[in-house]
């Protein structure tokens, strides 16, 4: 069994490369969530050391109405970086992913840290703001067929967040927007049809916040991962199922519930 540096170089390597990997869980002594956690944290190390910049952490998995379809039964979650985080404005190319798909999410900017234990009405004042984005994943598995601990390790299957403008958050709006992130819901559109819907109720049962919450949680319960601080940007999870793309499309997401505006993205 290769020792985890070694594993982590090879999952690394799958970045500049493009390509796919066998199964880490498949390999000979497995793969926990224990170890995953610990590659992710040399991996975002190594990131680091070679000039990317963490900005915050995603959420994946969130939605349960695709856990059983992905194999999982609980949210995972992953750095995302100054190279990976970008306003939408530019087409994106889908073939800097392995086998992309797209996911629309709403994402917070941080006031200050969550801590364990918060309800949505003390998390709301760690918010400062308030975006929508697509969140574009990828798989370094083949066929997205992976147990949680690969996704884990692979990056927490992050390849891009492009988020729309920035709502500032004030101290008199957070009753609105407590109400509004726990009700609100969201068209997913390829080429202008209507490819899905998707509802706060599947982010865990309560919306962005609870999943916020729920961040805040594991990571305190996790020993190899840094904890949440002023300014980060954390991505909420997919409020529909995340579909595959392919250069040519164009995509669109509309939320209703929330003062946010439509956000579209050109795959190239």
């Amino acid at each position: 069994m290769p020792d985890d540096a070694d594993l982590a170089d090879e999952i690394l390597g799958t970045l500049s490369g493009r390509r796919q990997i066998p199964l880490l869980t498949s390999r000979p002594g497995g793969l926990s969530m224990k170890r995953a956690y610990r590659l992710g944290a040399l991996i975002e190390t190594a990131r680091t050391q070679r000039g990317e910049r963490p900005v915050g952490r995603k959420i994946g998995f969130t939605n349960m109405t695709i856990w059983q379809r992905f194999n999982v039964s609980a949210p995972i979650f992953g750095p995302m970086y100054d190279s990976t985080v970008r306003p939408l404005g530019a087409p994106f190319r889908t073939a800097d992913l392995v086998e992309p798909r797209i996911e629309p999410e709403i994402a917070f900017r941080l006031a200050a840290a969550p801590q364990q234990g918060m309800t949505p009405g003390e998390l709301i004042a760690c918010v400062s703001g308030v975006c929508a984005g697509f969140e574009m994943v990828q798989s370094i598995f083949a066929g997205w067929r992976f147990e949680a601990a690969d996704t884990v390790a692979a990056f927490g299957l992050h390849g891009a967040f492009l988020h729309g403008p920035m709502r500032d958050l004030s101290p008199g709006d957070r009753g609105d927007w407590v109400v509004g992130l726990a009700g609100l819901e969201t068209t997913l559109r390829r080429d202008g049809v209507v490819a899905d819907t998707g509802h706060a109720r599947n982010v865990l049962g309560g919306g962005p916040l609870v999943a916020l919450g729920h961040l805040a949680d594991l990571l305190a319960r996790t020993p190899d991962a840094a904890g949440l601080k002023e300014g980060d940007l954390v991505t909420t999870g997919t409020l529909t199922q995340a579909l595959p793309v392919r250069p040519g499309e164009t995509w669109q997401a509309s939320f209703k519930g929330l003062p946010l505006d439509g956000i579209e993205v050109e795959l190239v």
